[in-house]
């Protein structure tokens, strides 16, 4: 029974393109090596080490300059303590019409009261502007540093300048010491990303984010199985570059840089714009799908791939949907707006009132806490 599902999964037919054996990869050329699943599978437990890494840093590294930059904790003004709205909130943080009346008559609290309650606990529960800074700093550091190994690396490569080089000799294609660091570290990075994604800031797009994080996963898992790693590694390169510029707005604009913050927003659209609308689906995009198909051709594993590949594409266009928002709103504002994904409440919160009147605190108009002083919140497109 072990053996039948251990050769289903591992079939020739789906993994390897027609008249290729898994005994054809057996011998590579003398000091030569092919991709072998359990090596990348070494990323799992590594993953936990970039946890590790990531809470050392942030203490170590981050905080401090947040400290050198005077980026506060900004606390939240807390809730006036209630034992019976700390019970409804435990179960329900956001209360509707007929719940506000019956809290309203057992307290007998104006709702506009328990309204401002309800969303002053909500941001006791939100994380402070010194968190976020950490987390940006975090991702800014990996993105960059792994983006100037990914360039090192696939510089001197020959199918960077040729994408065909890829598929010639597919798959008797040797595996590099450079390939198979880059690859472990970015599946483990990733890897971290998703199990982290259910305790650090929670934004809008959680689900995409969370289908990102597993589609990119998959991926990377997949085209190390069956040796498409040339085209991988540009793949994971194009991704990194526009997060780089991407996660320095967000640490310009906790920092209330705002004129970086938007000049730092620019290149983040524009190398979007460039890397995953352009170079990833008329150049990476095409290779796997056209070039792989003329000089190999198609087998079953291949359209599982181009189909992740496509569901990546799928995800940009939904992205850069929010950027454009965001840059149409700076062109008419003159700085950057908020994110549409914004994930904190303030004290200008707009209140609802039981009849659905539309409260705003003193006109100010910024739902995040960030926005102080005119800077906003940017986090759009963030993977």
């Amino acid at each position: 029974m072990t053996s039948t599902v251990f050769s289903w999964i591992w079939s020739e037919s789906f993994w390897l393109p027609g008249n290729i054996t898994w005994a054809d990869l057996e011998h590579p050329p003398p000091g030569a090596e092919y991709p072998r699943l359990g090596q990348v599978l070494y990323a799992v437990p590594l993953s936990v080490g970039v946890l590790v890494l990531r809470l050392l840093f942030e203490r170590l590294v981050a905080k401090p300059c947040a400290h050198i930059l005077r980026i506060q904790s900004g606390v939240s003004r807390p809730a006036q303590p209630n034992a019976v709205l700390e019970r409804f909130y435990k179960s329900r943080t956001f209360p509707d019409v007929k719940q506000l009346e019956g809290l309203s008559k057992q307290l007998d609290w104006d709702e506009r009261k328990i309204q401002r309650w309800f969303r002053l606990r909500r941001n006791q529960d939100k994380p402070t502007i010194l968190k976020k800074f950490s987390e940006s700093m975090w991702r800014f550091a990996f993105y960059l540093g792994i983006f100037i190994y990914a360039i090192r690396h696939l510089w001197v490569s020959p199918w960077m300048w040729d994408t065909k080089e890829c598929w010639y000799n597919y798959p008797f294609q040797p595996l590099s010491p450079g390939q198979y660091n880059y690859y472990v570290a970015e599946l483990a990075f990733y890897c971290s990303l998703m199990l982290s994604q259910f305790t650090d800031i929670k934004r809008k797009d959680f689900n995409i984010m969370l289908v990102h994080h597993l589609a990119t996963i998959a991926l990377i898992t997949f085209s190390y199985a069956n040796n498409m790693l040339r085209a991988g590694t540009l793949v994971m390169c194009v991704h990194d570059v526009s997060d780089i510029f991407l996660e320095a707005a967000k640490l310009a604009n906790y920092a209330k840089c705002q004129r970086l913050c938007d000049g730092l927003f620019v290149l983040f659209s524009m190398s979007f714009f460039l890397t995953r609308l352009i170079i990833f689906p008329f150049w990476i995009v095409y290779s796997v799908l056209i070039e792989s198909w003329e000089i190999i051709g198609p087998y079953q594993s291949w359209w599982l791939l181009n189909g992740l590949l496509l569901v990546l594409q799928f995800l940009h266009v939904i992205w850069f949907y929010l950027i454009a928002r965001i840059a149409i709103k700076a062109i008419f504002k003159g700085k950057v707006s908020k994110d549409d994904r914004s994930d904190i409440e303030s004290s200008s919160e707009e209140e609802v009132d039981a009849n659905g009147r539309n409260h705003s605190s003193r006109g100010l108009n910024s739902k995040d806490a960030s926005h102080n002083n005119g800077h906003p919140k940017v986090n759009a497109g963030d993977h």
